[in-house]
């Protein structure tokens, strides 16, 4: 274990198709009674983190007061396969690569986790007020959000777009302006939204029509929007994006990858946290969990070597 390893992983560029998910096939969806959630895909029976257990010399790296404690808040978003969603309405328990993650760090850093549902947008101002200890929702590292907040990365994913089945007026977005007079949907406060609404000024600039962003606050709705063709194209994270194409209940399709980031727990600004975390994280890379756990959910693509403290933003 070596919790201060910094090389960087840069993957493939666009297009590149992830190995065929291991997920069953999308038989319906709905939305949780309780919560109002997506529901998706029964989760695979695998269970890949069993064999883990305490390790004392990762505890060592937490503070006194949370190995005292032995437990910290979670504050997690539930969206959508494969990071984090509700295998069906009557679930109470949310599946992901991002909930095995987050377990398989607890187990190794010998605490539990209190974890507590919160909307995507809400969790990162609660770090900084000490509402959560740490924070999970598929959150993309920018340069930006590393003036506030600090990360410890544990996947590589990003931005990338998709249509409805039978639209085939685009093949790729490669440039912003490609969209220029088209409706887009996005999760609210996202890179996503963020992206499109910094670069708006492309069409203006080229003449065009501007592109209208409608953002909304859970992919359930995000997904019926675009099937009900009240927005032309969707902008969300490339695995989402891609899971949701292969299931054919969706009735959509991936176009392309826009833009890698890293994918990170989140923690308040100089939280004593992140070098257990980090630790933990590469200590799963290193004994083959971390593997198991993207190959149970079909995200091998998306493999890191190594664990990184808020890295600067993939360009």
């Amino acid at each position: 274990m070596n919790p201060g390893r910094f090389r960087p992983v840069r993957r493939a560029a666009m297009g590149v198709i992830t190995a065929a998910l291991v997920l069953p096939l999308l038989t319906g969806c709905g939305s949780d009674p309780a919560t109002g959630e997506e529901a998706g895909p029964a989760a695979p029976s695998t269970d890949v983190t069993a064999a883990l257990r305490k390790n004392p010399e990762l505890t060592k790296l937490l503070p006194q007061e949370v190995r005292e404690r032995g437990t910290l808040t979670l504050g997690a978003s539930v969206g959508a396969p494969p990071s984090s969603y509700f295998p069906s309405t009557s679930s109470k328990v949310p599946a992901g690569q991002d909930v095995d993650i987050a377990d398989a760090v607890s187990t190794l850093l010998g605490v539990r986790l209190t974890r507590q549902q919160a909307s995507f947008d809400a969790i990162l101002p609660a770090l900084d007020s000490g509402k959560y200890d740490v924070g999970t929702g598929n959150f993309g590292v920018t340069d930006e959000r590393r003036r506030t907040i600090d990360f410890v990365t544990y996947i590589n994913d990003g931005q990338g777009f998709a249509v409805r089945e039978d639209d085939t007026s685009l093949d790729e977005v490669t440039r912003l302006d490609q969209l220029c007079g088209r409706s887009i949907g996005v999760g609210a406060g996202t890179t996503f939204e963020a992206t499109l609404e910094a670069e708006k000024k492309v069409c203006a600039a080229r003449g065009r029509k501007p592109y209208q962003v409608h953002v909304y606050s859970d992919n359930g709705s995000l997904l019926t929007s675009l099937q009900q063709n009240r927005v032309e194209v969707v902008m969300s994270t490339i695995n989402g994006l891609r899971h949701q194409a292969a299931q054919p209940a969706a009735g959509t399709r991936f176009l392309n990858e826009y833009h890698r980031l890293d994918v990170g727990f989140a923690f308040k600004k100089g939280s004593p946290l992140l070098k257990a975390f980090q630790a933990a994280v590469n200590e799963l890379i290193e004994d083959g969990t971390y593997r198991r756990i993207l190959d149970k959910w079909g995200t091998g693509e998306s493999a890191i070597e190594e664990s990184r403290i808020s890295p600067p933003e993939q360009k």
